[in-house]
């Protein structure tokens, strides 16, 4: 298939149109293509494994929507239950009841979550897990570890990793110093400068926020020991443990990335998978931690769209779906994946990661597990990839940090047609 095979006339036209009136075309920056180059796609609609753009062009989807679509787009059950759901209302302000069936699915599926408040993003979560453990400690300042990312909240924007990663950017520009000093941010990895800190300044920490799955700034899977040294030293010095899962949560099977360690953080944050594609975030913990938000508690933490009835709905049906076999479904086609993309990689010097059903591809051995240790060159190349891969009808991130999603109705033909596809745009990112 030649480089001006496809049809992209709507998606330049909507493009153009976009950039007039929105910031560089798009609502949130790594889908303008800038590191890849090119037109950004315009996708139209979506089924199981599959979407078509404006221009009619179809492709196998890896993104998912960045993570929430474990079941593929437009699953009948989410579907069915967004309808039902909408037919009576789309937003009432007030409690509803698939607002407590969410939470108790959510409870039961993750016995650590407790209690549970819902909010609209996976931002909102980590903004208010944070001033929950600030008031809850009665301490201001929050560790962080370099790459990792939080949601774009000023004080987690310090050295993160996700768009700004793609862009080369390590902070963001309108984040007053005073508050990026409320931020400690240390390196991945590092067990050592983790208990130097602590011995200096344990003391003044509220939380320490992870992503126990870093998944914003490629793969960088992390060793079970030095979690395990997170729990022992916040517990220690009367911090907070909180598990940023807005990614790995109910994708990584129902209790998420605690249960795999098997580590008991104080607080997590959730969204993607739990909204069912639809906006929603939440943020949970033990009950004692949660009795201090508001009305309960003196932490304050409000939203109109809150519990917002169709979120529910579908994030319901979504983790029912999960729960109902779902799951083992993911877990089978991670293994297909990786029997088919295992040959395809080893002829190359790049390394596939993947843990479950996201993967991340390396294009440096061994693949890093910390920010520092992210090589750049490979996003030229990475550009090559992703161009090609695009070209033959497979849709993957569009930007070489972002890591790529398996969903329950990628068939073997999907991943047989992705392999090929895969190893033919290796052969032309590796061709100088």
């Amino acid at each position: 298939m030649s480089e001006t095979s496809l049809r992209r006339e709507r998606s330049a036209e909507l493009f153009a149109q976009a950039q007039v009136l929105l910031p560089g075309g798009v609502s949130s920056p790594v889908r303008a293509f800038k590191s890849v180059g090119g037109t950004p796609v315009f996708i139209a609609k979506g089924a199981g494994s599959h979407t078509w753009d404006e221009d009619c062009n179809e492709y196998i989807d890896f993104c998912c929507s960045w993570g929430p679509l474990a079941l593929g787009h437009a699953h009948p059950k989410v579907v069915e239950a967004i309808q039902q759901a909408a037919a009576l209302g789309t937003s009432f302000g007030t409690p509803h009841r698939d607002e407590v069936a969410l939470a108790r699915l959510v409870s039961e599926l993750q016995p650590w979550a407790e209690r549970v408040r819902f909010v609209s993003s996976g931002t909102e979560a980590v903004m208010s897990a944070v001033r929950l453990a600030r008031g809850y400690t009665g301490r201001d300042l929050v560790v962080k570890f370099d790459g990792c990312y939080h949601g774009h909240a000023d004080y987690m924007l310090v050295k993160a990793g996700s768009g700004l990663a793609t862009s080369g950017q390590a902070d963001s520009a309108g984040v007053p110093a005073g508050i990026a000093a409320t931020t400690v941010v240390l390196p991945l990895d590092d067990e050592a400068a983790l208990r130097e800190f602590f011995a200096a300044r344990g003391s003044e920490v509220a939380a320490v926020a992870v992503e126990p799955v870093p998944a914003n700034c490629g793969l960088l899977l992390q060793r079970p020991d030095w979690l395990q040294t997170l729990r022992e030293l916040t517990s220690e010095h009367g911090a907070l443990l909180l598990f940023d899962e807005v990614i790995s949560g109910f994708r990584l099977g129902p209790g998420g990335a605690a249960s795999h360690f098997g580590i008991q953080p104080d607080l997590l944050t959730y969204g993607k998978v739990i909204g069912g594609g639809l906006p929603v975030g939440a943020y949970a913990g033990k009950a004692e931690i949660m009795s201090h938000v508001a009305p309960v508690g003196p932490v304050y933490q409000a939203g109109t769209l809150s519990g917002n009835p169709l979120a529910m709905a579908a994030g319901r049906a979504a983790l029912e779906a999960l729960r109902d076999g779902g799951w083992e479904r993911l877990a089978d086609r991670a293994e297909a994946w990786r029997a088919r993309y295992e040959p395809v990689v080893a002829k190359y010097p790049v390394e596939m990661v993947q843990l479950g059903s996201i993967f991340w591809l390396a294009f440096q051995e061994p693949a890093p597990r910390s920010y520092g240790a992210l090589g750049r060159e490979g996003a030229a190349r990475y550009a090559k990839v992703h161009a090609a891969l695009l070209e033959r009808g497979v849709y993957w991130a569009p930007s070489a940090f972002e890591v790529g999603f398996l969903c329950t109705e990628h068939s073997d033909e999907d991943l047989d047609r992705t392999a090929a596809a895969l190893d033919e745009a290796l052969q032309i990112a590796h061709e100088d």
